[in-house]
């Protein structure tokens, strides 16, 4: 019998760790880890965290994670994936925990907000499965502003890059926040009275934040993105639009 443990981690900080989250990686068997061959930082934070919270000896495995194909439907290529990624994760819990257990999977953020972890762990019948929350980008972003989500008695939009740039701003939204933007779909809109808050890295030494009218501050975003990238090898950043008063 497998029992998935998906376990909120926040956003590279191992401070982010709920005491939950604590208690739910030390009470495991296994904890899987994927390694991402133009992300390693990305295990590595992993590893630290664990490094940084782990009370007793849990063996942590690692696991090549397998990229999504770039053209085709992209659903298709996104059910694809997540077939993959769940081959992936039985193959390691055969190797390295052929007795069943609990298995713990570090998850980025949160496993219910843009996460495929719940998904991939429907892959697996008859396995047990609890989340355990973690802090969100959205949560560390309006903190490290030090602004409210949303505009007062107002509602907020959460979309993706990928969506804004198709059909650009929702019909009805005042403000929305943008997760899994490959980069500069704010760009499709008309900058003109609206305003943004752009984080990356957040809550990690690196974070890097900007903010103002979109005309200004969105060029000078793309810049530091695109040289935050070259430094890193990777990046992730979220950002909130809000569409000044009329």
């Amino acid at each position: 019998m497998i029992a998935l443990h998906l376990i909120g981690i926040g956003t590279g900080n191992p401070r982010h760790l709920t005491g939950e989250a604590v208690d739910a990686l030390n009470a495991a068997d296994l904890i899987l880890v994927p390694r991402k061959e133009n992300a390693r930082d990305l295990a590595d934070l992993r590893q630290t965290i664990c490094a940084a919270v782990l009370t007793r000896d849990v063996p942590i495995a690692s696991f090549a994670m397998p990229v999504r194909a770039g053209e085709g439907d992209y659903l298709q290529a996104v059910h694809d994936w997540h077939d993959a990624i769940a081959t992936a994760w039985r193959t390691a819990i055969v190797r390295h925990l052929p007795g069943g257990g609990k298995v713990a999977l570090l998850v980025w953020g949160d496993p219910s907000l843009y996460d495929s972890s719940l998904r991939i762990a429907a892959r697996f019948a008859g396995a047990g499965v609890r989340v355990v929350p973690g802090i969100t980008s959205i949560q560390a972003l309006t903190a490290a502003h030090a602004i409210p989500l949303n505009p007062l008695a107002g509602p907020v939009t959460i979309t993706t890059g990928r969506l804004l740039r198709a059909h650009g701003w929702p019909n009805g939204a005042d403000s929305l926040v943008v997760m899994l933007d490959a980069g500069g779909a704010f760009e499709a809109l008309d900058p003109q009275g609206v305003t943004i808050w752009w984080g990356a890295y957040l809550g990690m030494p690196e974070q890097a934040l900007a903010h103002g009218p979109l005309a200004e501050a969105g060029p000078k975003i793309l810049a530091t993105r695109a040289a935050l990238r070259a430094r890193h090898g990777w990046i992730m950043d979220v950002y909130l639009l809000r569409k000044d008063p009329r």
